[in-house]
């Protein structure tokens, strides 16, 4: 299957192209070589946000409604700098103006607030803060656009596991026909922040069929075959069974007939 990527319209060309990955590096040592765990991990493919190596944003939600965004620079390649903040505050009552105060940090900047409030727009969607409560939509640098009945589905990144797991909501969108922006809506709690950088992925993007899956039982006969096959993959995984350096046990059986039959 073949699926086509196009650029990010805020930025286009900003940021890393999507990419499969089938390592987590901050899973313990004996997990990481897993099989069946690294085929998880690189379903799909990995979405990076639209920045250059120079930039870096936090958004944070204060609660109440009220959304801190930050922007960062790093001009020498030794620090990043924060250049501004805008400040979103929603209506309470549900309705009215959204509020965005900017805030510079240099005492002479060399931008505007309707500048700064673009940069923001061109990172996350500022229409969607809240949606629910918490909530908060960060841009991808590139977009999908899959073969006829085929959908793209829009996750959190898989296998990703150290502390804070921020919630995401997952979104499946028919990307053969609608040009779909790439979008990843996590939902922060009161004091929780996100902070995005360009190599750092901010979700995961996988592919499936629109086409009905129908369950049914499986017949006496096939249920004895899925038996037969059961046993003999146990007797050959246990025949091939190593040590590794860490001391663990494993067998590289599911890999090699996994290697075969691709």
């Amino acid at each position: 299957m073949e699926v086509t990527l196009f650029p990010n319209a805020w930025r286009p060309g900003v940021g890393q192209r999507p990419r499969r990955e089938a390592q987590r590096p901050f899973l313990p040592q004996h997990a990481r070589h897993c099989p069946v765990l690294e085929a998880g991990s690189s379903l799909g493919f990995l979405v990076y946000p639209p920045l250059e190596k120079t930039e870096a944003y936090w958004v944070g939600y204060d609660g109440e409604g009220v959304y801190r965004f930050v922007y960062y620079v790093n001009p020498t390649g030794t620090k990043f700098e924060q250049v501004f903040m805008v400040v979103v505050r929603l209506p309470g009552s549900g309705a009215g103006m959204i509020s965005e105060d900017v805030t510079f940090f240099a005492s002479t900047p060399d931008t505007t607030p309707e500048i700064a409030r673009l940069v923001m727009r061109s990172l996350i969607v500022p229409e969607d803060l809240g949606t629910p409560a918490g909530a908060v939509t960060l841009r991808g640098s590139w977009n999908f656009r899959t073969p006829a009945g085929w959908d793209t589905v829009y996750t959190p990144i898989f296998n990703l596991v150290e502390h804070p797991v921020i919630p995401m909501m997952v979104i499946r969108v028919e990307t053969d026909w609608y040009a779909h922006e790439t979008e990843f809506r996590y939902v922060l709690q009161p004091g929780q922040a996100l902070s995005v950088s360009s190599p750092m992925p901010i979700g995961q993007a996988m592919f499936v069929p629109r086409e009905q899956v129908v369950a049914r039982d499986c017949t006496e006969e096939e249920l004895a075959e899925i038996q037969r096959s059961a046993e003999a993959f146990k007797r050959e995984k246990s025949s091939q069974t190593q040590t590794t350096p860490f001391g663990m046990s494993v067998s590289p059986h599911y890999l090699r007939k996994s290697r075969e039959r691709s």
